[in-house]
């Protein structure tokens, strides 16, 4: 069995986000962790860009979380999909899954990915912003449906999933670190685990 990466004496982890993916991702890297909700307004304020709301609201979520732990690594991140000046949400459901990917035939979509790090023990933190685009490849009605009703991406930003059968909707992706695509940039927060005294791998 791989034994689990070594924290800084005492430090513990705590994932600001009750996110299914965002915890996922961060099981891969083996450290324990806990997570906790950050209840944070995520509306955008007036003529705030893509990359400075989602700076501000990863930070935001784990500042909130680390207001409630001491002697702790708090992880917040936030993402937005845009499409042109269109911010793509949530489609909720397969009717509006199914529009969403019918209005991105063809299209080139860019996930901005923050992730923010607070050090509560040293009141130290450090933040960064990942871009992926996301080239889709012409897509016909039937695949469409046939997809939505296979993966059921309602909860995802877009309408597909990557880490599946999403992956065949695409012509290309461009990134620096493709699990930023789902949820958490996790070549730089690795980075910053081992800034903060965690032995990876």
């Amino acid at each position: 069995m791989t034994p689990a990466a070594t924290p800084q004496a005492g430090l513990r982890l705590v994932l600001a986000s009750t996110s299914t993916y965002r915890r996922q991702l961060l099981e891969r890297l083996g450290i324990p962790f806990t997570v906790a909700a950050s209840n944070v307004d995520e509306e955008p304020l007036p003529g705030e860009s893509a990359v400075d709301l989602v700076q501000r609201l990863a930070r935001a979520k784990a500042e909130a979380v680390a207001r409630r732990h001491t002697n702790s690594l708090i992880v917040g991140s936030d993402q937005l999909a845009l499409c042109g000046r269109d911010v793509l949400g949530k489609p909720g459901s397969g009717e509006r899954a199914i529009a969403q990917l019918k209005s991105l035939s063809s299209q080139r979509v860019v996930f901005h990915t923050a992730v923010h790090v607070i050090n509560t023990a040293a009141s130290a933190n450090e933040g960064h912003v990942d871009l992926t685009t996301v080239h889709f490849r012409q897509l016909d009605e039937d695949e469409i449906r046939r997809y939505v009703a296979r993966d059921k991406p309602y909860d995802c930003a877009g309408g597909f999933k990557v880490e599946t059968l999403g992956i065949t909707l695409f012509n290309r992706i461009e990134s620096q670190d493709p699990t930023a695509l789902i949820g958490l940039p996790l070549i730089w927060l690795a980075g910053a685990l081992r800034r903060n005294g965690f032995d990876l791998p």
